[in-house]
């Protein structure tokens, strides 16, 4: 049996949009207010490619969890609150765009909330499925020891801070970046045709753990 080193740089990357979200939030509120403009724009939009790296990089990781039916669940839980969390920052580049100024913005997304349905779904509850889908994935990974055991209290920190303060935001982003680090710096052992991580007695004494 031949194994290799695998590595999945959408752990990298997309933390690090998140965070970049997060610092040009808070470079956009220092006026006071916050959008339409360029920093609004550019925020939002690293946002979303950071959600679409993370699902693109949980759908490679699901053969790491023996791609059972609570993986399958869970992923798909997951793209579910991507959708929701797509929609409500599509909505809010849409508006930055058509907007004069923050009122107007707000206006604009307002009345799109106000169609039935939407902030339940896309707004309230929807996008809490991002996290719930997230952090289950995140502990099928440490139950595999492809990642540390403190990686799913991170991820979950990740998703409270958020929740508490959207200024924690980076700090949040940083926790996932610690996290995922295994899954980046290619320290996840596969063997070869199956992309099933091997156990630590198999490594054949190296010596090497999962954590970064």
């Amino acid at each position: 049996m031949t194994t290799s080193r695998s590595a999945y740089p959408q752990f990298l990357y997309g933390p690090l949009l998140l965070g970049a979200y997060g610092l040009l939030r808070i470079l956009d509120g220092l006026d006071g207010e916050r959008g339409p403009g360029p920093a609004w724009t550019a925020g939002h939009l690293c946002f979303l490619a950071g959600v679409l790296l993370l699902v693109l990089g949980y759908h490679r990781i699901r053969p790491l969890t023996l791609d059972t039916r609570l993986t399958t669940a869970a992923f798909w839980t997951t793209c579910a609150g991507a959708l929701a969390l797509g929609v409500q920052f599509t909505a809010d580049v849409v508006s930055g765009f058509a907007a004069a100024d923050h009122q107007a913005m707000s206006d604009i997304v307002g009345r799109f909330m106000a169609i039935p349905g939407v902030e339940p779904a896309f707004y309230a509850y929807g996008p809490l499925l991002f996290f719930l889908g997230q952090l289950t994935l995140t502990v099928q990974l440490a139950a595999r020891k492809v990642l540390k055991p403190w990686a799913p209290p991170l991820v979950l920190a990740d998703s409270l801070l958020a929740y508490a303060d959207k200024d924690l935001i980076p700090l949040g982003a940083a926790l996932l970046l610690y996290s995922y680090a295994p899954l980046y710096r290619g320290r996840v052992l596969v063997a070869e045709g199956d992309n099933v991580p091997l156990a630590q007695g198999q490594r054949g004494g190296r010596g090497e753990g999962t954590g970064a």
